[in-house]
């Protein structure tokens, strides 16, 4: 089934003779599995992946790598083959580390990735279910409605006022209507109104279609060949720690020339001078940086998905952490998207309906009334389980009608459907025409705003006349006291036709309607929104609320969760379209719910709101969220309720629609954030603190206290492993009760820097007291213990980096169980090097008293300390400036 068949010439039963499928039973189940293994998933051949050869050679085109690299040559070639030997050993671990790596995190994201794959509902053996579209083959009967991607090129067998969005494939902005009538042979691609191709948006209505061409052989795959260039987009964070890496490496290059030539001058021998300048150069580079970050990234993002979110760019998991404001629509979101009707007007009167059991009715005008809301509906009851599956508020209408004993099968037998206008939020109308002795009854359902303008008569106690002012008043101020309860309001009208109009205008049909009543339901809020909303004040974000429900409604629903206090900070739709973009600036500061608003209208929202500097998260689900989803900060989509269009565009998919997994989802970019902040706060600290060991020695004239080999173990073994658990923290227990972090603010801020100096200086110290007790007996002894004080010290200070407030001794060590555990792996390893002659040698060690290990451990607590005091005086100080 290639497409240089040409479908569009064929008739529905020609189409299906030429695949030899039944249009009502599909394919067996057995067939479809012979034709997928004949044609191949329906997917577009994706870019080669990359090898894991060329992943480990970008690993060396890291420019501090390749100073690295340059020191190790130079070493072999000035005959220090075991220093250039280890040099290069510990580069090539590195990568490998690096490659693992990645490969972990690009499976975590590829696993995630399969979870928000695009999905078709198809017939086999005559029954819907629910596949993945990779799974469809040339001969499947789709189903297609308003929201879904065309999975595969389909020739259309039904199509009930289909619209689709073709502009992906033919540039053409308005969307196409199709019908099933063949066309003439030379029709070109853009007029096929029988054809639906793969990666086109259903924008309306419904239909099914004959799968006939997929994979590579579909339009979009003959197209999709030159589109496989996407790029991995790198995360600002990722830029600032790679441009921080460039800094550190020229400065590198310059502090070594400086301390080449002082050596020099100074008379020492050439090669150890530059042997030097080579252990400063390892000294000074934090080789684990690039590797940390990813790595933290990627487990951040598996712990998302933990947490019921699915993040499908690196980059929201940094954003996340600075959001100021979260958008979120409310059905389903902030409420349980349960609908009930709990309330009823009808002949000039409110009814309590209760929200369960049988309704025990003998008036013809509230039966009239549920029997016209369960017609023009598209919810169904499932078989045997006798759930309602459809739109939430359809299933209400249903589900009411079935309480008042009427019965489903029957109103289908006495009124079969014969068309519809299906609902389209323009007009908020929704109609059926339905078949009744010979004549034909017009149901329609919407916004009562929009329903009444289109009635002038009214079924009073089963009489209909034409309705006066008043009565109009008293449907109105009903409508307002329902909306006021927080409840969802429908109308409900008919009027009965001689004929079917050819034309299906929704301006000549929807006019001169009976008026039959209202029906009011409560969709209640989630218990879980409550807290996380009290959660995001805390954390100084802003919740706000958008709603296609009526003014009073969305207010009252915004009081109960406690986004809004008073009426005036509610906007409706109508009020935003009068407003020029400036004057909407103004009003996003303060209001904080917004009213029966259109997709486009959230489009201007996120954009009033970024104007003021603010990050800002966006829920949605529909086909047209697709653009404010886009153009927010984070765009997040709903996992259940969400079009596949949605989901596409979004940053994060919700599994479970939750406002409160939005939050969950926040709070984890603060701590990774804050992660992040920490091991590059630990390692600069050790690594300047290493470079001013070497700096100060050369100054004193002292011989070098730690030679190259020694440096590396050091950065490679103690610095790395520590780095990585510091990635693990959980974060500070009061992560979301601080306002977000500026965006612009910079890894490195001003305490960070003054934290990083004072340390290293403190670092650098005590090791040089180390060395300067030992080398009084020799210069190995010396070494030994400044090896020694700088291992101990640099893994006290990855515990006193754990918090940037609270003091190391409040918190448990386990609680990090992983650097509890590197710390113990790092000591192990650092006695072994000390206690196997043959690596005590290769390192060039001397043994240790227990004397010396004594004056050792005390010397290295001394950092530890300087930090905690430092952070005692801050948070005085802050208390103060509170108080």
């Amino acid at each position: 089934g290639g497409n240089d068949l040409h479908w569009h010439e064929t008739s529905v039963e020609e189409a299906l003779a030429k695949l030899q499928v039944d249009q009502h039973r599909g394919l067996s189940r057995k067939e479809a599995a012979r034709r997928l293994v004949e044609h191949g998933p329906n997917e577009l051949v994706k870019q080669k992946k990359k090898t894991v050869l060329s992943r480990f050679l970008e690993q060396f085109a890291d420019f501090l790598i390749l100073i690295l690299l340059g020191a190790s040559l130079v070493s072999f070639l000035l005959g220090e083959p075991v220093d250039a030997v280890v040099i290069f050993a510990i580069i090539v671990i590195n990568a490998i580390l690096g490659v693992a790596q990645e490969l972990k995190a690009d499976n975590a994201l590829e696993a995630l990735q399969k979870m928000t794959a695009p999905q078709a509902s198809v017939l086999r053996d005559g029954e819907v279910e629910r596949v993945l579209a990779s799974e469809l083959v040339p001969g499947d009967v789709v189903l297609l409605s308003a929201g879904d991607y065309v999975p595969a090129d389909v020739r259309l067998l039904e199509a009930n006022n289909l619209q689709v969005d073709e502009s992906a494939l033919t540039g053409e902005s308005v969307p196409v209507l199709k019908d099933v009538e063949e066309l003439g042979p030379e029709t070109p691609l853009a007029e096929r109104a029988n054809l639906a191709y793969s990666g086109t948006v259903i924008t309306n209505g419904r239909g099914r279609g004959l799968v006939v061409a997929t994979g590579m052989k579909t339009e979009f795959g003959k197209i999709a060949g030159r589109l496989q260039v996407a790029k991995e987009e790198q995360t600002p964070l990722q830029i600032r720690l790679a441009q921080l890496g460039r800094w550190i490496g020229i400065i590198v290059l310059v502090v070594c020339a400086i301390v080449f030539v002082a050596a020099a001058l100074r008379g020492d021998p050439l090669l150890d001078s530059f042997m030097t300048a080579i252990s400063l150069a390892v000294a000074a580079i934090p080789e684990g940086l690039p590797a940390v970050v990813t790595i933290v990234l990627a487990l951040g993002i598996k712990r998302m998905a933990d947490r019921n979110v699915i993040v499908r760019r690196l980059l929201a998991v940094e954003t996340l952490g600075t959001t100021t404001v979260i958008c979120s629509d409310k059905t389903g979101t902030l409420t349980q998207n349960r609908m009930t009707a709990t309330t009823v007007y009808v002949d000039g009167t409110l009814l309590e309906v209760g929200e369960n059991g049988r309704l025990q009715t003998d008036d013809g005008d509230l039966l009239l009334l549920l029997k016209a809301g369960a017609l023009c509906n598209d919810a169904k009851t499932t078989n045997g389980t006798g759930m309602i599956l459809g739109d939430p508020t359809e299933a209400a209408l249903l589900a009411l009608a079935l309480r008042a004993g009427l019965k489903e099968e029957e109103l289908g037998q006495t009124y079969p459907r014969v068309t519809e206008l299906p609902f389209d939020s323009d007009r908020k109308l929704m109609s059926t025409i339905h078949a009744c002795n010979g004549r034909y009854l017009l149901c329609v359902k919407g916004a009562p705003d929009e329903l009444l303008l289109r009635c002038n008569r009214i079924k009073v106690e089963d009489e209909i006349r034409s309705m006066t002012e008043e009565e109009a008043t008293k449907v109105q101020e009903a409508n307002m006291h329902m909306a006021s309860e927080a409840l969802r309001v429908l109308a409900v009208a008919y009027k009965e036709l001689d004929a079917v109009p050819d034309t299906l205008e929704s301006s000549s049909l929807e006019k001169d309607l009976v008026f039959l009543g209202l029906v009011g339901m409560i969709d209640p809020p989630r218990q879980e929104a409550l807290e996380a909303i009290a959660r995001c004040k805390r954390a100084g974000i802003r919740p706000v609320m958008i709603t296609g429900d009526h003014r009073i409604t969305a207010y009252a629903i915004g009081r109960k969760l406690g986004i809004v206090q008073k009426d005036g900070e509610v906007v409706t739709g109508d009020e935003l379209e009068q407003m020029s973009d400036e004057e909407l600036k103004e009003v996003v500061k303060t209001v904080s719910v917004y009213a029966r608003v259109s997709p486009d209208h959230k489009v201007r929202i996120v954009e009033a709101l970024g104007a003021h500097g603010h990050v800002v998260a966006m829920t949605g689900d529909g086909v047209n969220d697709a653009l404010a989803l886009k153009r927010a900060h984070i765009g997040v989509a709903m996992g259940r309720t969400g079009t596949d269009v949605a989901k596409n565009t979004a940053d994060m998919v919700l599994r479970d629609d939750n406002f409160a997994s939005i939050v969950a989802a926040v709070e984890e970019g603060r701590i990774i954030y804050g992660n992040i902040r920490k091991f590059v706060y630990f390692l600069l600290s050790c690594n300047v603190g290493e470079v001013l060991i070497i700096f100060a020695s050369i100054l004193l004239g002292w011989p070098v206290p730690l030679l190259p080999l020694q440096l590396l173990w050091v950065n490679l073994v103690t610095d790395s492993f520590p780095a990585l658990a510091l990635g693990l923290e959980q974060g500070e227990r009061d992560v979301m009760d601080v306002p977000p972090r500026p965006t612009d603010e910079p890894i490195i801020d001003r305490k960070m820097a003054f934290g990083i100096v004072s340390q290293a200086v403190a670092i650098g110290i005590v090791t040089l007291i180390a060395f300067y007790i030992g080398q009084r007996e020799s210069v190995e002894l010396g070494r030994s213990m400044a090896f020694a004080t700088l291992i101990i010290s640099e893994l006290l200070r990855a515990h006193g980096v754990r918090s940037e407030r609270t003091s190391v001794f409040a918190m448990s060590p386990f609680s990090n169980k992983t650097l509890f555990w590197s710390t113990v792996g790092c000591l192990g390893l650092m006695a072994v090097v000390f206690l196997v002659p043959p690596l005590r040698s290769l390192f060039k060690l001397e043994p240790l008293t227990l004397m010396q290990l004594g004056r050792i451990v005390g010397l290295a607590l001394i950092p530890l300390l300087i930090a905690e005091a430092r952070k005692l005086m801050r948070g005085k100080k802050e208390s103060g400036a509170k108080a």
